[in-house]
């Protein structure tokens, strides 16, 4: 009888133990999961399609559209609106950065300088065009991770699903929202996002 009164008392023993420890377990989890904190949007950096470095705390006090462009899109014309958007608002610390991407459709398969000819000749644009990224894939670009995890901007989690996807950022570099490509960059909230003053 004591044997067996023993045993019972370490198997409580046992589960009480158990359970405090996943308990504890579980509480270091979620402390470390509360620690983590989004990213600055200034501290991102990339290429720009000359190959300069652009760092984005010049960014700082400007409302920013980014947009993944293609020059062999149905959306492609689009670029004539994005350029519109920024002439027009372009005096009012909003700036547009366009990212050629090939990852959907392969509709940007040109090298970095067709692509600059291509919306120049085509289109007039002068807003900041940046290098080509991947989008897709395991190793999406760091500006793109930012955009689309909410772990890292504080946010949102996004998914890019074609060319001519928009996000807005703002003067404080906080994630506002994003647009997918049926969205015409002259629609009626894009254009008073970009008109606001600051």
């Amino acid at each position: 009888m004591k044997k067996v009164s023993i045993s019972l008392m370490i198997l409580v023993v046992s589960s009480i133990l158990f359970s405090a420890g996943i308990k504890d377990h579980l509480a270091r989890l979620s402390k470390d999961h509360g620690q983590s904190k989004p990213v600055s949007f200034y501290s991102l950096k990339a290429k720009t399609i000359d190959g300069k470095d652009f760092d984005f705390s010049t960014l700082k006090g400007k409302r920013v559209l980014i947009v993944n462009v293609a020059s062999e899109c149905g959306f492609t014309p689009q670029y004539k609106k994005l350029q519109k958007l920024f002439d027009d608002y372009k005096d009012k610390n909003f700036v547009i950065l366009g990212f050629p991407c090939n990852d959907f459709g392969g509709q940007e398969p040109g090298s970095t300088s067709e692509i600059k000819s291509f919306c120049e000749k085509n289109y007039g644009v002068t807003f900041q065009l940046m290098e080509k990224v991947s989008i897709k894939g395991p190793n999406p670009h760091p500006v793109y991770q930012w955009l689309t995890k909410k772990e890292l901007n504080g946010k949102s989690n996004a998914s890019v699903r074609w060319n001519f996807h928009k996000f807005l950022i703002d003067e404080n570099g906080q994630w506002v929202e994003d647009y997918g490509s049926m969205t015409d960059p002259m629609s009626e909230k894009i254009v008073a996002f970009a008109a606001r003053k600051s």
